[in-house]
């Protein structure tokens, strides 16, 4: 799977971008981790850019910063929080009260992963570049991923695979384990991503992979999110005349 996916990345950089260079956001996680390994294995690490987006001050922001040092790769770092900050004030000025904002959980959890994406856009209009999706399936299939925020970009290596290949392919591609195994977290609440999602990827994978699961509860929970968040995998709906 890694020499597949590796011949994929090479061709889609022969066809859509000869020469340019790959941008990704770093968060430390799994899968940011993996997927930046895989580009420098498929491009070299000095065609590389990794873009390190705390909001404010992030605990574990350490961990990104030992991994761009592991892979050897060019890297920025950007904090958003002031502009995460400045958009809640800009649009108060419309009338909307900033404590609507700062409490609605829908706009204090996803804009943040948009003016992630818009960073990463910036950087790669300036140093000639592709902007990687770092998103994998698991997290496609229930939604967990923030429509033009994380689920944006311009080329996706993981899009198609489960948590536990991704963590399988990161062990092939020789990342020490705390790049690998370090529970995902969304930066905001403190919480696990499966704390938020109520379930284990493990569960959710067996799931999507063999439709067996013990909890209907968990069942009903899953395939209602699935439902619910398609329109974020699909193409835009269009009128067509």
């Amino acid at each position: 799977m890694k020499e597949r996916i590796v011949r994929w990345i090479k061709n889609y950089f022969e066809e859509n971008g000869k020469g340019c260079n790959a941008v990704i956001g770093i968060s430390g996680g799994k899968d940011s981790s993996v997927c930046a390994a895989l580009l420098v294995e498929a491009l070299g690490k000095d065609r590389v850019i990794g873009v390190l987006m705390p909001q404010g001050n992030q605990h574990d922001i350490d961990v990104s910063h030992e991994l761009v040092n592991f892979l050897g790769i060019k890297h920025f770092v950007v904090n958003i929080g002031d502009t995460c900050e400045s958009l809640v004030k800009a649009i108060s000025e419309s009338g909307i009260a900033q404590e609507s904002l700062r409490t609605n959980k829908v706009y204090y959890s996803n804009t943040p992963a948009r003016v992630r994406m818009t960073v990463l856009y910036g950087i790669s209009a300036l140093y000639n570049g592709r902007v990687a999706n770092t998103c994998n399936k698991s997290e496609d299939y229930v939604g967990y991923s923030t429509k033009f925020g994380d689920s944006a970009g311009d080329f996706s290596p993981l899009s198609d695979l489960l948590v536990k290949e991704v963590k399988a392919l990161g062990y092939e591609l020789g990342l020490p384990k705390k790049f690998i195994e370090k529970a995902p977290e969304d930066g905001l609440s403190g919480k696990t991503d499966e704390d938020n999602l109520g379930f284990t990827y493990a569960v959710l994978d067996k799931y999507i992979e063999t439709g067996e699961i013990d909890d209907p509860e968990v069942k009903e929970k899953i395939d209602r999110m699935h439902r619910a968040n398609l329109h974020k995998i699909s193409p835009m709906p269009m009128f067509r005349k």
